[in-house]
């Protein structure tokens, strides 16, 4: 990057040209039981001169079109194109901001900036002067010489800027970079870096955002993409004609935040969107584990919604109630779902809405509570039922490793980790086992908040 043409940078270029591309886009992961879907029939195109947000709940797959569209990860079927020729491995045209940072702490923050430019064959002198032009560009100037553990959480993901915008990639590919830190310095950074991509100095043709903050993808993005999850797919797709800087203030700039939110809600069916509500259960006599995954949700959250819509007359409008508590929906859906799971609310017409067994366990005391909750469980949380009667024919005790075989029929590693993290914290909290976390054991609790566990054979633990 030759600092005169920063300076001096026309306009960014806008048009019809498709830079990157997904065709009929599909990942899987190979499971003891089978391929396990993530991807699903993804068809996306990223043009020249749009930051495009991918926004969606945990586990519908953001993550992994990002890195499918880098590169980083080959896809199961289907393809990904760069500049009309089908890729076959890491995009060179692209390159990626992770939420966690990624530096090497033992290099410099300039040796960080250069590892790009080292991989590409770049000779010592021109690494070190794109380098100290792009640390100057992300606003690091005076910080070259410093190593990652001297940096703020803001010092150090502007590193990371850096890094990715010296090789100049046509695409940016940022994967929730701003989530990791606190709220006015990644407030400072989405404006300085929005600031750049309209001077015409961001040297990268376009940008593709994963994030979760329904606000941040208006705040940024051209277009938005929702995906659905369970495996991911397109839903729905919003353009954002706002002019920036964006006004959070604006009835325009709200009104597209509300849309949004109707959609990734389910509060809303306007004619020609397609809709991202929660995940359908089966009835209650028909789940299982397999086919009722637990949201992940602790039961103090849970138990603090339940709480919060009793002192509210056992109702109050979903979208509102996330906009006061300061929640993105993507924090405020698993408590909602939980609620919905165990029988304890429902969501009608955009209100959330306590049910009478809702209301019983908000009002109760923390031994009733715990009643109510444990009957809840039994009744409609699959999983914790599986844990009881799987203690009750084995003795009493069982290492966690025997659910997360019989789970590796249908999740990932990572999807099982949380559902045994939901289902010990139920479990617990209604005294209905133990779980010792040295030797991953289970231990049966027959008392079970003074309740009877011993309960009919449960359906088949994967269905």
């Amino acid at each position: 990057m030759d600092p005169s043409t920063l300076r001096d940078a026309p306009a960014r270029p806008t048009g019809d040209e498709v830079l990157l591309a997904a065709r009929a886009l599909t990942k899987s992961y190979a499971g003891a039981g089978g391929e396990l879907p993530v991807l699903a029939g993804i068809d996306l195109e990223i043009r020249t001169g749009e930051i495009v947000a991918l926004l969606g709940r945990s586990g519908s797959g953001k993550s992994t079109l990002l890195r499918c569209l880098a590169g980083l990860i080959p896809p199961s079927s289907g393809s990904v194109v760069y500049r009309g020729e089908p890729l076959a491995g890491a995009n060179p045209g692209s390159a990626m901001v992770f939420q966690t940072f990624a530096l090497l702490p033992w290099l410099t923050v300039q040796q960080n900036v250069e590892l790009g430019l080292e991989a590409r064959g770049l000779r010592r002198a021109e690494r070190a002067a794109a380098a100290l032009q792009a640390i100057d560009l992300i606003g690091l100037d005076g910080f070259a010489s410093a190593y990652p553990k001297e940096l703020s959480g803001g010092m150090r993901q502007r590193v990371g800027f850096a890094r990715a915008l010296v090789v100049e990639p046509d695409v940016l590919m940022m994967d929730e970079p701003f989530s990791a830190l606190d709220v006015l310095t990644a407030e400072n950074l989405r404006g300085e870096l929005l600031e750049l991509w309209e001077s015409g100095q961001f040297p990268t043709r376009a940008v593709v955002l994963v994030t979760h903050n329904i606000e941040e993808a208006v705040l940024m993005a051209d277009r938005v993409v929702v995906l659905d999850a369970r495996p991911g797919t397109l839903k729905a797709a919003f353009d954002i004609p706002l002019a920036r800087p964006r006004d959070r203030a604006a009835p325009e700039f709200d009104a597209l935040v509300d849309r949004l939110y109707r959609v990734m809600t389910g509060r809303d069916k306007e004619p020609g969107l397609a809709r991202l509500g929660r995940p359908e259960t089966c009835d209650a006599g028909r789940r299982t584990p397999a086919n009722t995954p637990l949201p992940h949700a602790s039961v103090d959250g849970l138990a603090g919604l339940a709480e919060i819509l009793a002192r509210r007359g056992d109702r109050c409008d979903l979208a509102d109630l996330a906009d006061e508590l300061g929640l993105e929906v993507d924090d405020l859906l698993p408590m909602v779902d939980a609620l919905d799971l165990l029988g304890f609310a429902v969501v009608h017409g955009g209100e959330l809405q306590l049910t009478p067994e809702g209301s019983g366990f908000a009002g109760a005391d923390v031994q009733d509570s715990k009643k109510i909750f444990a009957r809840a469980v039994l009744d409609s949380a699959p999983l914790v039922r599986l844990i009881v009667t799987s203690l009750q024919r084995r003795d009493g005790t069982l290492r966690a490793g025997f659910f997360r075989d019989l789970l590796a029929h249908h999740y990932t590693g990572e999807q099982i980790a949380r559902q045994l993290e939901t289902a010990t914290d139920w479990g617990r909290y209604a005294a209905l086992f133990g779980y010792d976390a040295g030797p991953e054991q289970y231990t049966l609790d027959e008392g079970g908040a003074g309740l009877d566990v011993r309960s009919p054979d449960a359906h088949s633990p994967t269905g």
